[in-house]
């Protein structure tokens, strides 16, 4: 667990960085106009992605990351990551975000030692009106995470106006004060011409969403052109096979890329 002194400085330097973010705002709008969302997205709010088995958590960080860039509408993103993430999936890699579209000048990735001080960053992220969304990554259970904690993020994303997504990898499902709740896992890709990797592909399935509603499944691919999720496809059981059971990667990955 990190000690207090610790975390105060850290927090302190996130709040420099975040203050620079303010003095120097994105040059390159970040908007979801561009493609479709399965159902729209509450802005200044706090919504849930799940990963389907410890397997898919390169699936729902990546999912993560291109909600986070289609809701920032023109602002950086903050990613911070549980040191505990990186070592069981694997480190964001640099080429693979610009593959995604991502201009580095748009993202800010921090480190987080437990969930306490992942918490602590997303709070302090949320604050700051020059941010247009947090994705905070996390792996396994903490008492830290309760709902008294998603509900200071909550406050903290109102305050600012951004939106927070918390993707939880090897988790159980607990009560936040989420907007929505999802579940992810890889999702089965069209190849391009020439037989080139397709892009990144997504299954998704809404478990829950403030206002009600049936739990629904999709196919998403992103356009990395576009930097949004394109026309949802319909998930048919008996016509697409879902993402096999794999090992969790311990190496450096592109964090959004699917096994074949």
């Amino acid at each position: 667990m990190e000690n207090k002194s610790a975390l105060s400085e850290r927090l302190s330097r996130l709040k420099q960085q975040v203050a620079l973010l303010e003095v120097h705002p994105s040059s390159e709008p970040q908007s979801a106009s561009g493609g479709v969302l399965p159902v729209p997205l509450a802005a200044q709010a706090v919504h849930d992605l799940y990963a389907a088995t410890p397997a898919d958590g390169v699936a729902v960080n990546g999912f993560g990351l291109g909600l986070s860039m289609a809701m920032a509408k023109g602002k950086p993103v903050v990613w911070a990551i549980q040191d505990m993430v990186s070592h069981e999936v694997g480190r964001p890699y640099a080429p693979g975000l610009v593959e995604m579209g991502l201009n580095p000048d748009d993202l800010l990735l921090v480190r987080a030692r437990d969930m306490k001080s992942l918490l602590s960053i997303g709070e302090e992220a949320l604050r700051s009106p020059a941010v247009g969304a947090v994705l905070l990554s996390s792996w396994g259970e903490s008492p830290a995470l309760t709902l008294t904690a998603t509900k200071r993020l909550l406050m903290a994303a109102k305050t600012g106006g951004g939106t927070c997504f918390l993707a939880r990898v090897a988790a159980e499902v607990m009560a936040t004060a989420s907007e929505s709740r999802w579940s992810v896992a890889s999702g089965p890709s069209v190849e391009l011409e020439a037989n080139s990797p397709g892009h990144p592909c997504f299954s998704v399935t809404l478990q829950r969403q403030r206002g009600g509603g049936a739990p629904r499944r999709w196919i998403l691919e992103w356009n990395r052109d576009r930097r949004a999720f394109v026309e949802p496809v319909p998930l048919s059981g008996d016509l697409v096979s879902v993402a096999p059971v794999r090992p969790a990667i311990a190496d450096t990955v592109i964090p959004w890329r699917r096994s074949a």
